[in-house]
């Protein structure tokens, strides 16, 4: 078969895959399942520029509408989480989301007239639907507050409630330096990995079970592999991104190991 009939074909095909891809959104009010071509027609959409994309590591153009406009009667206090095709589960305070100042959330669109280039050779794009922010740094916003390749966003119970497991030890005070460290363990980690063998997520080993990251690395070494995984094992499928200072300050690094060294403790509470 000639080559130009070849990229012909998988042109369609991939149009074909953009226009038949759906986003089921269950925020408490019974599911919504939105197709591409809907979405792409709400008067809210507008052409979205977006800066340094987390995911394509360069400016991005997009057709996008306000995230809050498809999450009907949810509050600031709500939490829901958006499921990624592969398995990645971001779990997601409402409040952000609602937020029409800066930052501002928003629901990317592929447009199967346009499709979105490759995230690298070999790989699919980000599409059919992807969560990106204008203005992130003013939050800040964690890379894994940006999933890419949704298919699901509904609203549930907070992460304490549905994995008892996780929780810190209940005798300490809410701002205890710990409890803050289970906050931003929800905000960078629970998107990809499982602790004590609770959590929703697909993609990442659990980082308690059967041990914690805080027992098998030298002092100092966890931290510089959170902070660039390449620099410790480097191989081709590695899939973890670095949580540079900007995302990640060394303060909240502190707690975040913090949280984690104490749950060491709690293995099998």
């Amino acid at each position: 078969m000639p080559k130009r009939i070849l990229v012909l074909l998988s042109s369609l095909l991939l149009a074909a895959q953009a226009t038949a891809a759906e986003l089921s959104i269950d925020v408490g009010q019974g599911a919504r399942t939105w197709h591409t071509d809907e979405l792409l027609k709400l008067p809210q959409v507008r052409t979205l520029r977006i800066r340094q994309d987390v995911s394509y590591k360069r400016d991005m153009t997009y057709r996008a509408v306000p995230f809050k406009v498809l999450l009907p009667g949810v509050s600031a206090d709500d939490h829901l989480q958006a499921v990624a095709l592969d398995g990645f589960a971001a779990e997601l305070a409402a409040g952000p989301l609602l937020n029409t100042g800066k930052p501002q959330a928003w629901l990317a669109i592929e447009d199967p007239a346009h499709p979105w280039p490759p995230l690298a050779a070999g790989k699919p794009s980000a599409g059919p639907f992807y969560l990106v922010w204008t203005d992130p740094a003013a939050g800040p916003i964690s890379p894994e507050q940006w999933p890419f390749q949704v298919r699901r966003i509904r609203k549930l119970s907070s992460v304490a409630e549905r994995f008892p497991a996780m929780v810190p030890d209940p005798a300490l005070k809410p701002d205890d330096p710990v409890n803050q460290g289970f906050a931003l363990f929800q905000k960078n980690c629970l998107a990809c990995h499982r602790l004590n063998g609770q959590g929703d997520a697909q993609f990442g080993p659990d980082l308690n079970i059967p041990f914690s990251p805080t027992e098998y690395f030298a002092d100092g070494f966890l931290k510089r592999y959170i902070r660039d995984p390449q620099s410790l094992r480097q191989w081709p499928q590695a899939k973890m991104p670095g949580f540079s200072a900007q995302v990640l300050p060394d303060g909240d690094l502190d707690l975040l190991v913090g949280y984690l060294k104490h749950m060491a403790e709690r293995r099998g509470h």
